[in-house]
């Protein structure tokens, strides 16, 4: 891989940095950095209810005390509404794209369960007569999406069965996630997205919104997510501990060894990045989608 390798970490600011976190962070940029990449740092804000007053800055001093440097200017979802206009105009523009009316209710009410909830049955792709549209979705008929995970090896999804036409725009008017991060890491030149498993079924809607918007497909690695001892994943809803700014040398041991690297005890952070670096080993990292946390701070 060649020194074109462009990375980044994209996390919500929900709230600090904690164990969950840190792992998807580091397995990023040890992957960016072992292949002589750049790392960027995109703060995904598009869901702006949900963002917490500091948690951005929060973020980036943790990075910081952890000696992980991020290339570039931060990029903020939030400022970004434009381009992700554009792109849903596109869509619409070749008849990808439909305005529905339906409300969470109904499609219950109407619909198969999928990997994620109710499947959305289509009700409202042949139009919505003179009925205001709640939001806007992409036509996934026949879509069918397979590719090769670093980790996980080939994933197949048929998006139609298993999510059904997903949402773009939201009935409260704003972006969804899909459609923000696959405008995003077009926008930045993204080739290698590493995170975690718990975004794995997002992926083929991503490559199909990649498609369908003739974008690049980056190459994706999907770590392992780090759960507590009720198997819930890591995050701020399970109450997980943000990163002791203190204890940030075993934190980061510790997120390498859950990615099944095998790091020798360092007296400090760059000499421990320098090891991390020089012998990572993507063939080490497990492939089971989640796995107990080691840190008991977790």
């Amino acid at each position: 891989m060649s020194s074109n390798y462009r990375g980044r970490f994209a996390p919500s600011p929900t709230g600090p940095l904690h164990f969950g976190s840190l792992i998807a962070a580091v397995a990023s940029f040890v992957d960016a950095r072992h292949h002589g990449g750049e790392w960027l740092l995109r703060i995904e804000d598009v869901d702006t209810p949900r963002s917490v007053a500091g948690a951005t800055k929060d973020i980036v001093a943790t990075l910081t005390a952890c000696g992980m440097p991020f290339d570039g200017e931060i990029v903020f979802q939030s400022r970004r509404n434009a381009d992700y206009a554009a792109a849903l105009t596109r869509l619409r523009r070749h008849g990808l794209a439909y305005a529905c009316v339906c409300s969470r209710r109904e499609i219950a009410d109407s619909a198969v369960r999928g990997i994620e909830g109710p499947v959305y049955p289509g009700t409202c792709r042949n139009g919505i007569a003179e009925k205001t549209a709640r939001a806007w979705r992409l036509d996934t008929r026949g879509a069918r999406i397979g590719f090769e995970d670093a980790v996980q090896g080939h994933i197949e999804q048929h998006i139609e069965a298993a999510i059904g036409d997903f949402v773009l725009r939201r009935a409260d008017d704003l972006f969804a996630y899909q459609l923000a991060v696959v405008v995003d890491d077009a926008a930045q030149g993204i080739t290698d997205i590493v995170r975690g498993a718990d975004l794995l079924d997002s992926t083929p809607r991503q490559i199909y919104l990649q498609q369908r918007l003739g974008l690049p497909t980056p190459r994706y690695l999907h770590v392992p997510i780090a759960v507590n001892a009720a198997g819930e994943k890591l995050s701020k809803q399970t109450r997980a501990a943000p990163v002791d700014s203190t204890q940030t040398l075993s934190a980061l041991t510790a997120a390498l060894r859950f990615l099944g690297q095998q790091p020798p005890a360092c007296e400090s952070i760059p000499a421990l990045w320098q090891w991390a670096i020089a012998h990572w080993r993507r063939e080490a990292i497990p492939r089971v989608c989640g796995l107990p946390s080691p840190w008991p701070d977790a």
